[in-house]
């Protein structure tokens, strides 16, 4: 039988291996097991499945427990930038303490542990076929895995794709979801330069390439740099049955010009902390200035290029209005209307959220660019 302390590390998340590793079943207490989280000791566990589960709902709650105010402490008005990253600092410390819950796996992604469901299906679709071997993984990444399946088998309704049951997109793990809708609203309703061909720079899920060639667009080239992107994208436009989008992968944009070139970069420019955070996190706002200044290349000279930004960015100090309207008039730019939109998230009603002052201002922008004359 193979030693569980010799399993290889898997995270997808990018996350390192634990410093040490230990082997722990259902006689260890909450308390005893989130010490030694902290110290960053990983707890393989060895018994069953579901106490693990409640062993980390546990920790949960004690990570989230809220620390005793110390005596005469002086009150002080961190500014937004530094609310986020005090915001980001506190998130990472917590997903490293409840990651250090490890569940073992064979070979074929069967879990040799006590009532363990079989997640075959949905650690193939996360991570492809089985190298063969054995591994161990964060139980909390773990659920995120089988949250992801379940997405992925439910899909996310887009009004903007017409009547059910065919407007769905399927997203993949790891994969941007579309249940922000407001962005897609902006590219459903704002009036189309030219309905002959789109880029869709960044595809993700597909679903903007299906609302272009749905509102009539007959040619629609999409690219994007993760092979995972485009395989969830094709699988989405197959099953709507779109079949004017050409998938390309590239950083950026494809050869060529066209009349509407259509872009949602990730919104807040800070350094991703794992591989999926980047469709949230553009360090240096690197995809955005690249869009910027490559857009009037590849702009047919009547064209449109349509950059959907949300403003967030601006609220928490990392982005000014000023640097955003300065990189548009450096790649030779104007701007030729904007067209915005309140975001509908529970977020914004949640007072208790660190970022709440910001999240309540904000607005998402689906900003029409032309070539400046």
């Amino acid at each position: 039988m193979t030693d569980p302390l010799s399993l290889n590390w898997r995270a997808e998340s990018g996350a390192p291996a634990p410093r040490r590793v230990v082997l722990a079943d259902d006689t260890l207490n909450a308390d005893a097991a989130y010490r030694l989280a902290c110290e960053g000791t990983g707890l393989l566990w060895q018994g069953d499945f579901h106490n693990a589960r409640q062993l980390l709902q546990a920790l949960v709650r004690r990570a989230d427990r809220k620390p005793r105010k110390a005596a005469k402490t002086p009150v002080t008005h961190p500014t937004a930038a530094q609310s986020f990253h005090l915001h980001r600092q506190a998130l990472g410390q917590r997903a490293r303490t409840l990651g250090m819950v490890l569940v073992p796996f064979n070979a074929d992604y069967s879990i040799p542990l006590r009532r363990a469901p079989d997640l075959r299906v949905a650690c193939q679709e996360a991570w492809g076929p089985s190298n063969g071997k054995g591994c161990m993984v964060s139980l909390r990444e773990l659920l995120g895995v089988v949250g992801a399946h379940e997405w992925r088998k439910k899909g996310v309704e887009i009004t903007a794709l017409g009547e059910p049951p065919n407007n769905r997109i399927h997203p993949y793990y790891g994969v941007f979801s579309p249940i922000r809708g407001e962005y897609v609203d902006l590219v459903a309703n704002t009036p189309l330069p030219d309905t002959q061909l789109a880029f869709d720079i960044g595809v993700g899920t597909g679903v903007l390439s299906a609302v272009l060639a749905r509102r009539g667009v007959r040619c629609v080239v999409a690219t994007d740099q993760d092979p995972r992107a485009l395989a969830c994208a094709r699988e989405n436009l197959q099953r709507l049955k779109v079949t004017q989008v050409e998938l390309l992968q590239t950083d950026l944009f494809p050869p060529g010009q066209a009349p509407l070139v259509v872009c949602n970069p990730p919104w807040v420019p800070a350094r991703p902390s794992s591989p999926i955070e980047h469709a949230v996190y553009d360090e240096g706002s690197r995809m955005l200035r690249g869009f910027l200044a490559g857009l009037r290349e590849h702009l047919t000279p009547q064209g449109e290029g349509w950059l959907i930004l949300s403003d967030l960015a601006e609220h928490l100090g990392l982005r000014s209005r000023e640097e955003l309207l300065d990189w548009i008039t450096q790649a030779d730019l104007q701007v030729l209307g904007r067209h915005d939109i309140r975001p509908r998230h529970s977020k914004v009603m949640d007072t208790s959220d660190p970022l709440h002052a910001a999240r309540a201002q904000e607005v998402t922008s689906l900003w029409r660019l032309g070539s400046a004359v």
